[in-house]
């Protein structure tokens, strides 16, 4: 009987799955494997938040498997060694594989594709984590888009939406006896049980994602467009890890989306196309990593390769790190992120902002933070959302364009919801200070039990003042050279 192997990766999930579709349709009997190698992920693997999705999408994917009469082949160590072995004892004819984009995890596997190849094993590789193959979208010049408008315009003209590829009526396996560890063994959840608070937010899994899917699309679509930057208010789809792990397709999500979208409800082919908009600029993200791989370590505008970041101030990166700069909308999102594993994406540019210029300290150590904390941790976006943010990207925002904590709490959390949910010790705070604490009088402190400097801390940086700075070390190094 003719085996193939399918190797899950960044998809995990049943339905819509190109490579595990094509695996049975084509072969006789097909051997499912997870290999765990958090070593070949290098210095940018994703930290405790991401791993603990990890165990329970796998253990999800487990559960599925088995209930179609398959069996799910778990390994750790080498990837190569691993599935080489699997390869071996099942006589394995092909390998099938939905493509990874980090840039490690490219050349990873072009050594296990030539290796296979040298054995005689074919290899198969599919998409299954993008709408579009980077390489199929370029410019008249053929170079890469560094700029999301004319991207987003070349996608419109090329994409065709296929239908999603439904769940396998049945999962067939090579009957040999091969060796599996448990999830358990796995060691993605940490002795230390911080993470027994995010059952509170998410249920990892494909069913979880499909279940959420419905529920964005029937209650917070119609209003996305309009609810989508407001924190204090549940307007987002809250998706984000479920693309990361591969539970759902950004296929499925569009598909879906367009369906619903072709009601005759007012409003509803606007907030579709912000809607598809986000997952074209996920794509986006993944499109620059893509082309330019370097940029994990380095900013892809090379003006600031050297750009003069604060160095020594481990209490500032600290005290953001934790929610204790005094300016309450920052706190709140880093306060939410440690809780809950996530930030609301409009306070993720915030917090961002005030780290790389505020505070001048480097993207580089806010985008290592957001991969510890994290549970939608993802390589590309989280390196291009920091880049852009900091001015250094590609379509970046303008290094003058500062968020102003203030006013963007007061344009995005008016009542101050979002605060008061994130930081308890401001709930009894007035209205008219929860913006800016420290101007709340002694009295009024004394009355509200909230002291600014003792239960809350005072603003840790001058506002306008590192604004100033942060543009005229632009001006010197950025446009001098300096």
């Amino acid at each position: 009987m003719r085996t193939a192997m399918l190797w899950f990766r960044q998809d995990l999930r049943l339905a819509d799955n190109s490579a595990l579709h094509d695996a049975l349709k084509q072969f006789d009997r097909v051997v499912m494997v997870y290999v765990h190698a958090p070593c070949e992920l290098g210095e940018w693997s994703p930290g405790e938040a991401s791993q603990w999705w990890l165990h329970h999408s796998l253990s999800s994917l487990e559960s599925s498997v088995q209930k179609l009469g398959g069996r799910l082949i778990i390994r750790s160590g080498s990837s190569l060694e691993q599935l080489s072995d699997i390869a071996k004892q099942a006589q394995v004819n092909t390998l099938f594989f939905n493509r990874a984009y980090d840039p490690i995890l490219v050349e990873r596997d072009r050594e296990i594709v030539h290796s296979f190849k040298n054995i005689g094993i074919k290899c198969r590789e599919y998409n299954g984590l993008l709408l579009f193959n980077p390489e199929h979208i370029s410019t008249q010049t053929g170079s890469p888009y560094r700029v999301f408008t004319p991207f987003w315009n070349k996608f419109q003209s090329l994409f065709q939406l296929e239908q999603p590829l439904p769940v396998p009526n049945q999962l067939n396996h090579a009957y040999c006896s091969l060796d599996s560890t448990s999830i358990d063994d796995l060691g993605l959840l940490s002795q230390i049980r911080w993470y027994d608070k995010l059952h509170q937010y998410w249920q990892p899994g494909e069913d979880a994602a499909q279940d959420k899917l419905e529920s964005f699309l029937s209650q917070n679509l119609i209003a996305y467009s309009a609810l989508r930057d407001r924190p204090d208010v549940n307007g987002t789809s809250l998706l984000s890890p479920h693309l990361h792990f591969g539970e759902i397709s950004p296929r499925q999500l569009l598909w879906r989306s367009r369906i619903v979208a072709n009601s005759s409800i007012p409003g509803l082919l606007q907030a579709l196309e912000t809607f598809t908009k986000e997952l074209v600029w996920r794509e986006f993200a993944y499109y620059t990593l893509h082309h330019y791989p370097r940029i994990i370590g380095e900013p892809l505008n090379e003006r600031y390769r050297n750009f003069p970041y604060a160095k020594n101030r481990e209490d500032l990166l600290l005290a953001w790190q934790t929610g204790r700069t005094g300016f309450p909308l920052v706190d709140a999102g880093m306060r939410q992120l440690w809780e809950s594993g996530t930030m609301h994406n409009r306070v993720r540019m915030i917090v961002a902002s005030f780290l790389t210029k505020n505070a001048l300290i480097s993207w580089k150590r806010g985008a290592r933070w957001f991969l510890d904390t994290l549970v939608d941790a993802d390589l590309a976006s989280n390196t291009f959302n920091w880049q852009w943010v900091a001015g250094c990207g590609a379509d970046a925002a303008p290094f003058f364009r500062i968020f102003n904590p203030i006013s963007q709490s007061q344009k995005f959390d008016p009542v101050g919801k979002y605060i008061k949910q994130w930081l308890p010790e401001l709930a009894r705070m007035p209205q008219r200070y929860i913006h800016e604490p420290w101007k709340m009088p002694a009295a009024v402190q004394k009355d509200f039990k909230i002291f600014i400097g003792k239960t809350y801390p005072s603003p840790i940086i001058d506002l306008k003042q590192t604004r100033q700075t942060a543009i005229d070390l632009f001006q010197r190094h950025v446009k001098t050279g300096v």
